[in-house]
């Protein structure tokens, strides 16, 4: 091959972005090839759609697969070109040789005598243009490491960011139905009631304060593991002596951005004591509310499609992770009117649902536990974590489940449900008022976990 023919084929093997040889290089949908790590930086963060720097056509996915052809060519190249091995700190004092060879033990230069040494004999010893491209596989194996990192915890940025919004708006609706159950004591809880509310304002600024330092923090980090993945790109592009003289940081910086990778953080209120409440509540407590008999069921908690399964039907149900095995519990009467309170203990299951519904018995065997005249509340455990909501429309608690009993008021003529944590005589939710219509029935179903 003339000189000419070989500069064009070398020139098919460099990077219009970094423009030296393709390290780790992936095609992406237009035809266009580049190093995965110069895509990634200048793509937005590596996130789909990605627009190609040369021709500018979009391609929708984020992943590509490395050419593996391109990248043995580029290996090659980089491999066979002319090597900066000549200056006078590459010149064995010893022996008045170019060091040639690096020694994997000692991570260091070695020319043919030293290598066949006594000290060296015993050693592994590449060529210096072989030994760096080892090298550079392990970096990009590196980097593609720190992005997972970068990438898990951008995640964790925006989750944090919505939990911030999503507190926000839970706030200010615990506020309002804070105020509906104060409204129904007597002047003396006025007091108190302030109280609760200035207590719920503290509690709930140090949480959105621990939200801002999280995002804080995460941004931070994503900054500074941006800036050493430069870092280590600017190692793959060293000359191979000046590459292989600095390898040895490279793991330790990697495993440092895993250890300050910042966590999560968890909102949870507390539930403030209401004064009387239980009180009030049992002069409405209707004794034996649920049945005894236990009817097998399956409950998907699905956040697309959330139902209950009575009968057989629920032994064909389709394999759901977010669902599992239970029993079902109807109240012995359904109210049409009054007030009417009762108590179930939640103490042996991590996974139940609480509350009144339409008499379902009479109608279909199915519960859709976001449809109308359905009150729920639902505790559900996922991936060890357990977790508080509400229906219709779903909505997260912030506020600590309850492990003991669960009190449920009823105020048919008024249109409200309400549920309490027994053990600590707090409001745990109360749906805001409606108008019913039908015969409301008390509903509990558990997990067998």
């Amino acid at each position: 091959m003339d000189s000419d023919a070989l500069r064009v084929f070398q020139n098919e093997l460099i990077c219009c972005i970094c423009m030296s040889y393709f390290i780790d290089p992936v095609t992406i949908d237009c035809g266009h090839s580049f190093c995965r790590p110069c895509l990634c930086l200048c793509s937005e963060e590596g996130r789909a759609p990605i627009h190609c720097p040369l021709c500018r056509q979009i391609s929708e996915k984020p992943n590509f697969n490395t050419n593996v052809a391109l990248k043995k060519l580029a290996s090659l190249a980089r491999q066979t070109r002319p090597q900066n091995i000549n200056s006078s700190h590459n010149i064995c004092v010893l022996h008045e040789e170019t060091k040639e060879l690096f020694c994997e033990a000692e991570k260091r230069l070695l020319c043919e005598p030293c290598s066949e040494s006594p000290e060296h004999m015993a050693h592994s010893h590449s060529p210096i243009g072989w030994a760096a491209e080892e090298c550079r596989e392990k970096l990009i194996k590196e980097m593609d490491y720190l992005w997972k990192i970068n990438q898990e915890t951008r995640n964790n940025l925006n989750q944090e960011t919505s939990k911030f919004h999503s507190l926000e708006n839970y706030v200010s609706l615990r506020k309002m139905i804070i105020r509906i159950q104060y409204q129904k004591m007597r002047i003396f809880l006025e007091e108190e009631e302030q109280l609760h509310l200035q207590a719920l304002e503290r509690e709930a600024k140090e949480l959105f304060q621990q939200l801002q330092d999280s995002q804080v923090r995460m941004t931070q980090h994503l900054e500074g593991m941006k800036d050493m993945y430069r870092e280590l790109w600017k190692t793959c592009r060293m000359p191979d002596v000046e590459l292989l003289q600095d390898v040895g940081n490279a793991s330790a910086r990697t495993d440092l951005a895993q250890m300050q990778k910042p966590q999560p953080v968890n909102p949870e209120l507390t539930s403030w004591r209401i004064t009387g409440v239980l009180d009030m509540l049992n002069n409405f407590r209707v004794d034996n509310a649920l049945s005894t008999e236990m009817i097998p069921c399956y409950i998907s908690l699905a956040e697309d499609v959330r139902y209950v399964i009575f009968g057989d039907d629920h032994l064909s149900a389709p394999v759901d992770p977010q669902g599992v095995e239970s029993f079902a519990v109807w109240g012995v009467q359904a109210f049409t009117s009054g007030r009417h309170y009762w108590e179930v203990d939640v103490t042996l299951s991590s996974n139940w649902i609480l509350g009144v519904c339409r008499d379902f018995r009479t109608a279909d065997a199915n519960i859709i536990i976001d449809s109308d005249e359905t009150f729920f509340l639902i505790s559900s455990k996922r991936s060890n974590h357990c977790s508080l909501s509400t229906n219709s429309p779903p909505l997260i608690q912030y506020v600590q489940r309850p492990l003991g009993r669960v009190g449920v008021f009823l105020d048919y003529d008024n249109g409200s449900v309400s549920f309490y944590d027994v053990s600590k005589s707090s409001l745990i939710y109360g749906f805001p008022p409606s108008s019913f219509f039908s015969p409301l029935r008390p509903f509990f179903c558990f997990g067998c976990t």
